[in-house]
C-alpha cells in the first residue's frame, strides 16, 4: 500500500513493515496497517470503508497510469455519463476505493 500512494501522490514513505506502513509530506500522513481477514468490498456497494478524491489534471491518464501502478478500474462508473467524464472510480491494490477527479480553477 505505501509504494502505491507514494507512487501516485509522490509522498515519502515514512514507515514500512509487512504489517504496518506510512506515506507522508509535512504534516499529513496516511498510515496502513494489515488485517489478514478484510476482505475488500464489491462495488458498488453502501459498505465503503474509506475513500479518497484526489484531483488530476488529466483523468483518464491518470486513471491508465494508476492502473499500470496495480489499481484495478470497476465496471460500474457513475462519475462517467453521456456528457464526459466528472470522475473515475478504481480500487487501489488491497480493493480500497478511490475517485480521480479533474483539478478545479
Amino acid at each position: 500500500m505505501a509504494e502505491f500512494y507514494h507512487a501516485i501522490t509522490g509522498w515519502e514513505i515514512q514507515y514500512a513493515e509487512d504489517e504496518y506502513a506510512a506515506v507522508g509530506m509535512g504534516d499529513s500522513s496516511i498510515y496502513f496497517g494489515r488485517v489478514p481477514e478484510r476482505k475488500p468490498v464489491e462495488w458498488p456497494s453502501p459498505d465503503k470503508q474509506f475513500h479518497f478524491d484526489f484531483r488530476v489534471p488529466d483523468v483518464e491518464k491518470a486513471a491508465e497510469e494508476y492502473v499500470a501502478l496495480g489499481a484495478t478500474r470497476p465496471e460500474f462508473q457513475p462519475g462517467i455519463t453521456e456528457e464526459g467524464t466528472r470522475w473515475v472510480v478504481l480500487q487501489d491494490p488491497e480493493g480500497h476505493l478511490l475517485c480521480l477527479c479533474p483539478e478545479t480553477s
